[in-house]
């Protein structure tokens, strides 16, 4: 099967990383969101208690004017004037003698007729009507305050004005003596507290949680990653071992019919095979040594023996042995190949170089059936050089494996011919089965080991197989 078709076949799941990514978006906003909603809270709290503040600071200053200034200056002049100056002065040593101390950028007092009559700012005395409906309220004997912001709109929006002031009005009272009552309004007074530094720490707050949750979310972001990835390739390793299974499951159960019918094909063919091979074998007996018809005898032999290859072939092919598994030395065995091969090697051309490791250990395995493999690897690596050539053969470890290298110099194998070299029938040669290539599979993955042949950088071809070392997956 093709690595694409694998690939298409084996989804991630998609749904479980989105419903994770759209979580995270969702508690991303809400957190943010919240944030917002808990700034507005803190400023609605800031507000609310400075608005008490003032009123507070009014309460005791209204206390100390009708203590300090009003009766004592009502009973010595007979009449309030602030535009007596000793009068003024005194007015303006009870109030900033009161509020000494205290957050108050400026203190107005206003008359019944909506005119400053004492401020900190001198130039706001006598000023007229600028009261407003607040001035009105506190006439009436009800307090309010206002915000009042200063700054460009995106200052404004964002919650840091240059300058955020909060004024508040309250009715400036006649006291009774020994009474919890208050008595008649006599005037209006007006503070005013610079609120710009609190609001500042109170937007940095914000800046500090709304990046604190970023860095969080930041956090949980790349773990979230990190974790989506691990599952995506879980699910897919798990995919794509179900999608080898199941081919497996399949080549099998197809393996198990072709060996079916391959044991009863060879059965009806080896018996009557038998007896043509063995008449041909009498008939050339009792013929004369000189006879041209002879030749035909020697002909029928040997077809039929050929004929009976091919048959033990499909029978390999469909039906593998059960490793005999004992102690086998993998050089040992490819030294019994190269010198079985011995004179093919000479006759034609061909020179096998060998690199083996020191100390390579032994692996539990079936050495006739590894001798079988690595020979026709070799037999492969022969015919892929015509003309003759050098033939590398390596065994190392490494891994936790024993690695065994044969490489040729021959013309590599086409991405044509290398999609289908492990189909069974599939072959180059004029004459040949297609079976070699995947017995020597079969053999190889009986004793769990890994085969696979790739085109070297210079020329030729790379057969790497795999045994490996432990014996606990064997």
């Amino acid at each position: 099967m093709k690595p694409a078709n694998i690939s298409e076949r084996a989804q991630p799941f998609r749904l479980v990383k989105y419903f994770t990514f759209s979580s995270l978006v969702v508690i991303l906003i809400g957190t943010i969101t919240l944030s917002v909603l808990n700034t507005h809270w803190v400023r609605s709290m800031q507000y609310q208690e400075s608005e008490d503040y003032a009123l507070l600071l009014i309460e005791n200053l209204n206390h100390q004017v009708f203590l300090q200034f009003i009766l004592p200056v009502g009973i010595k002049y007979g009449k309030i004037e602030l535009r007596n100056q000793e009068q003024f002065e005194r007015m303006d040593s009870v109030v900033r003698s009161t509020l000494h101390s205290f957050k108050v950028e400026m203190v107005n007092i206003y008359s019944k007729n909506d005119i400053i009559a004492y401020s900190f700012s001198p130039e706001l005395v006598g000023l007229e009507n600028i009261g407003g409906s607040f001035y009105n309220n506190a006439l009436a004997g009800k307090s309010s305050s206002k915000l009042v912001q200063s700054g460009s709109f995106w200052e404004i929006l964002l919650g840091i004005p240059k300058e955020i002031k909060i004024v508040t009005f309250a009715p400036l009272r006649a006291e009774k003596p020994l009474s919890p009552l208050s008595g008649p309004v006599l005037g209006v007074v007006e503070i005013r507290q610079d609120l710009s530094s609190d609001y500042q720490k109170i937007f940095k707050f914000q800046v500090l949680v709304i990046c604190t949750i970023s860095v969080v979310m930041g956090i949980l972001l790349v773990t979230l990653i990190f974790v989506v990835k691990r599952g995506e390739d879980i699910i897919e390793k798990r995919a794509l071992e179900r999608i080898r299974l199941k081919d497996q499951l399949a080549r099998a159960k197809h393996m198990s019919s072709l060996g079916e019918m391959v044991a009863g094909v060879s059965h009806e063919i080896r018996n009557p095979l038998g007896i043509i091979s063995s008449s041909a074998e009498l008939l050339k007996k009792k013929m004369d040594p000189q006879d041209a018809l002879n030749a035909i005898a020697d002909i029928i032999v040997a077809e039929a023996r050929r004929l009976n290859s091919i048959i033990t072939d499909f029978l390999n092919f469909a039906r593998p042995k059960t490793p005999n598994r004992r102690p086998c030395r993998i050089d040992t065995v490819i030294a019994k190949n190269i010198h079985f091969l011995e004179s093919q090697i000479n006759n034609n051309g061909y020179a096998v170089r060998t690199y083996f490791e020191d100390n390579i250990p032994s692996i539990l395995a079936d050495g006739d059936m590894l001798y079988q493999a690595f020979l026709n690897l070799l037999i492969n690596a022969m015919q892929a050089m015509p003309q003759g050539g050098v033939i590398e053969v390596t065994v190392e470890t490494g891994d936790g494996s024993l690695w065994v290298y044969i490489e040729d110099e021959g013309e590599g194998v086409s991405a044509s011919v290398m999609e289908k070299i492990w189909d069974p029938f599939f072959t180059t040669k004029e004459k040949g089965t297609g079976l070699g290539l995947g017995i020597v599979r079969n053999i190889i993955e009986s004793h769990h080991g890994l085969i696979r042949i790739d085109n070297r950088p210079g020329k030729g071809a790379r057969v790497s197989v795999k045994f490996p070392l432990s014996q606990e997956n064997l």
